[in-house]
């Protein structure tokens, strides 16, 4: 698997911002045709059931940015299943609990361990901590920051091979 950079990373949220309503909504139908079962444990009212509306949507859209990314850098993807997103999202949580410090930027250090794909994990920690001093405008909560964070983690694991 290549290593997606920071460039095209930057590159996809250029063309995303630039694009129409309706261009957005075939770049997600085209996530939904090559990723249904990623897709649908995105949009799970259950598994995200604690992240506000706008969250959820954000969410999306990061995980959006995540899969243009990686398609531009390595083709298309091999469509996960539900226990390659289970598998996962277990162990990403595990990585998380297992970590003791009182920081939530510090309790990321350990996925940078190991990791080929360093820059679309930057870019998952740079989405829910960009806001951080922003206050009340965030877009993200802070009790929204681990699950958006985790799920993103998951997504990449499952696009890239990267766990």
């Amino acid at each position: 698997m290549k290593f997606v950079s920071e460039n095209v990373i930057d590159a996809v949220i250029d063309e995303l911002e630039e694009m129409e309503d309706d261009q957005y909504e075939q770049q997600m139908e085209k996530f939904a045709e090559a990723q249904p079962v990623l897709v649908a444990y995105l949009f799970d009212d259950e598994n995200f059931h604690l992240l506000t509306e706008d969250e959820k949507g954000y969410l999306q859209y990061l995980a959006l940015i995540a899969w243009l990314s990686n398609t531009r850098v390595n083709g298309p993807s091999e469509p996960a299943s539900e226990d390659m997103i289970g598998q996962a999202e277990e162990h990403n949580y595990e990585i998380l609990e297992a970590t003791n410090s009182k920081s939530f930027r510090a309790r990321l250090d350990a996925f940078f361990e190991g990791t080929t794909q360093e820059d679309l994990l930057a870019f998952a920690e740079e989405a829910v901590l960009e806001d951080e001093e922003d206050g009340d405008d965030a877009v993200v909560t802070k009790e929204g920051r681990e699950p958006i964070f985790v799920a993103m983690k998951t997504v990449i694991d499952v696009l890239t091979g990267d766990s």
